[in-house]
């Protein structure tokens, strides 16, 4: 029985998606990354610092898509954010602080506060590559 493109979508959201990962918590970066490679997506990363998150960012590889902590390392994730907001990069962020630590320029980037339910996430991130770019 031949899988349809829209089934094939349902089975493996993420599926031909390369979605970029900036996680400090080691543990959770890695569930993060066997969630998203089990619903079809090619992982940039996980990385865990802005130097190494730089590096995918200028690597001139396509991303599709990105999961960003607020905070890595005691820095704020907004240069990271800005540069895939130019990019047009469909992004969310995740933390474990109070929105009101969110840069107003990106009040309207979805906030996941951790603990993080990982397979809502993925889906939520498949529908915020699904919908336009404005």
């Amino acid at each position: 029985m031949a899988v349809s493109p829209r089934s094939s979508r349902l089975l493996a959201p993420l599926s031909g998606r390369r979605i970029f990962v900036v996680e400090d918590e080691y543990f959770l970066a890695d569930d993060i990354s066997r969630t998203f490679r089990a619903l079809g997506a090619d992982v940039a990363g996980p990385v865990g610092d802005l130097e190494d998150a730089l590096r995918i960012l200028h690597d001139g590889s396509i991303l599709d898509a990105a999961v960003l902590d607020v905070n890595i390392r005691n820095e704020m994730i907004f240069p990271i954010a800005r540069e895939l907001k130019a990019r047009n990069v469909h992004f969310m962020f995740t933390t474990g602080f109070d929105r009101i630590t969110i840069s107003p320029e990106f009040q309207d980037v979805p906030l996941l506060e951790k603990p993080i339910d990982l397979p809502a996430m993925a889906h939520r991130l498949a529908a915020l590559i699904a919908e336009p770019q404005s």
